[in-house]
């Protein structure tokens, strides 16, 4: 459960409300204004153990919140590679020291970060690090018990200088932001079986009750042969297996006010990758699961905006929830699929399923974009190892011509909330890459090699993406130009890239968040 979050007055601090308190803080000095005269025994303990200086710590302190005083430093924040981030570990960290402490009700206060726009939003990046610290997997939850997997009930914090602007304003957006990432947790980070497609559908249709988002979910298989050929080609295999059978969930958000902007998103939503018919092998497969943080991101993007209640904006999502299965049905690379974009798309690897599945909803999107008020498509995806390998545990953004250097806003965005983006681009090898090799179809989905082992293997996708949803006729010089960004979290999904065992992060939600929600 996400706990509630109080801003609290220092003046009209009750002690009693609290069972600890936890300083981030970047140097010494900074403990001499902790509420409660704290500052003298986290001082005296900095003394005696100059490791309180660097990392976190637990200081039984008198006169602390149940008696426990937790020092969290950030670290050096002056040198040209350190960002807001440091904060956002040092929150987390004391976050967590508390908890295995046994506090249920901490109070966090932030020190006064330095000026300029690096860390501008140091207090809601705290708060946003410290509420993610205490989600535990939905797994977790359901067999243990809310309130034993997820004991703390609610983040008291002080508003200093850190939290800039109003603090009722900052746990509001904090909490919106929240809701979505764990959403997309959820979603993205369940076991495959307890997150099927039908499943998935279900948590989604369950999160936005009573949200005003529209929720259509499309699992009849007629409906989506006819509509989504390559969705249905990847879930081929699967439709033996009822509970394992593929929808395409819609959602759509339409804020106060005159439409002023559409975003249209496509996410990934594989409940488990097997590969397919190129099947993943040597322990690969562990971990497929969390082939679904394309969805997820949306979904939660969606989720904040309706929290958030943002003016002016309307989102439309499509998510393609589909496993791609092994069997006699299995597809198989070498076949000839036409797209709902009508381009006729040779299979190259099976293995490379998740472009399939965006294509067609990139193509739905694209219809609905050409009657949108200044739309802006994207798709999101765990889409390729390339992407970890290139750029580590960042989010990769490109852009197409009409998008305008949308990358570079959404790479600013990230940084000031600590979700870190990198740019890539499109090049010309990228559609020579897809080239059709005969007259007997449009364009290649891939080549039989793993992406992380290929040449800009994280480019030429979006290059195919394109082609196959209908959208090269709506380039920078065409009649009808349409924006189109594509998003790979591959490398950014999971922490410390373990896909098996790593946390889910619910990127890109705070840098899509930064440029489209927050003020």
């Amino acid at each position: 459960m996400l706990p509630t979050l109080h801003p609290i007055d220092p003046a009209a601090l009750n002690p009693a409300d609290h069972d600890a308190l936890i300083a981030v803080f970047s140097a010494p000095d900074q403990l001499d204004a902790l509420p409660l005269g704290l500052g003298a025994a986290a001082r005296q303990a900095l003394a005696i153990d100059a490791a309180l200086g660097a990392q976190v710590g637990l200081v039984p302190a008198a006169g602390a919140p149940g008696g426990r005083l937790v020092l969290s430093p950030t670290g050096p924040l002056d040198r040209d590679h350190d960002d807001v981030r440091r904060f956002g570990d040092a929150a987390a960290a004391g976050l967590r020291r508390a908890v295995a402490a046994g506090a249920r009700r901490p109070l966090l206060v932030v020190a006064e970060a330095p000026p300029g726009t690096v860390y501008a939003h140091a207090g809601l990046v705290s708060l946003l690090a410290a509420l993610g610290a205490l989600w535990q997997p939905l797994e977790a939850r359901e067999a243990l018990g809310e309130a034993t997997a997820e004991p703390v009930t609610a983040v008291s914090f002080v508003a200093d200088g850190a939290l800039r602007g109003d603090p009722h304003t900052r746990a509001a957006e904090a909490a919106a932001l929240e809701a979505g990432r764990r959403l997309a947790r959820d979603l993205g980070g369940t076991e495959p079986e307890r997150m099927s497609p039908p499943r998935m559908a279900a948590l989604l249709t369950a999160a936005f009750d009573g949200t005003g988002v529209e929720v259509e979910v499309v699992d009849d298989i007629d409906a989506l042969a006819a509509g989504y050929p390559l969705l249905m080609a990847v879930a081929r295999a699967s439709l033996g297996v009822p509970r394992h059978r593929p929808n395409v969930t819609r959602l759509r958000y339409v804020g106060p006010g005159p439409t002023t902007r559409t975003l249209l998103l496509a996410g990934k939503g594989l409940s488990y990758d097997t590969g397919g018919a190129d099947l993943k092998t040597d322990g690969h497969m562990a971990g497929m699961s969390r082939d679904k943080g394309g969805a997820g991101g949306v979904a939660g993007f969606v989720l904040a905006a309706a929290l958030l209640q943002v003016p002016g904006l309307e989102i439309v999502a499509e998510l393609g929830n589909v496993r791609n299965s092994i069997g006699p049905d299995a597809f198989v690379a070498d076949e000839i699929i036409r797209s709902h974009g009508g381009a006729r798309v040779r299979v190259g690897n099976t293995d490379a399923e998740g472009r399939l599945v965006l294509a067609d909803l990139l193509s739905h999107l694209r219809e609905r974009a050409l009657g949108a008020v200044a739309p802006h498509l994207f798709t999101v995806a765990t889409l390729t190892g390339h992407a970890g390998r290139a750029v580590g545990p960042y989010t990769i953004v490109m852009d197409n011509g009409p998008a305008h250097d949308l990358a570079w806003s959404m790479a600013a965005a990230g940084d000031a909330l600590g979700e870190g983006v990198e740019i890539s681009r499109l090049r010309r090898e990228d559609w020579a890459f897809i080239a059709p090799r005969s007259a007997a179809d449009d364009l290649l989905s891939c080549n039989n090699a793993p992406s992380s082992a290929t040449s800009r293997g994280h480019q030429f996708p979006m290059a195919f993406l394109i082609r196959a949803a209908g959208l090269e006729g709506h380039g920078a010089a065409s009649a009808q130009p349409l924006a189109y960004s594509h998003v790979d979290i591959g490398g950014s999904g999971v922490e410390g890239g373990d896909w098996q065992h790593g946390r889910p992060t619910g990127a890109p939600i705070l840098a899509l968040a930064g440029r489209y929600l927050l003020g």
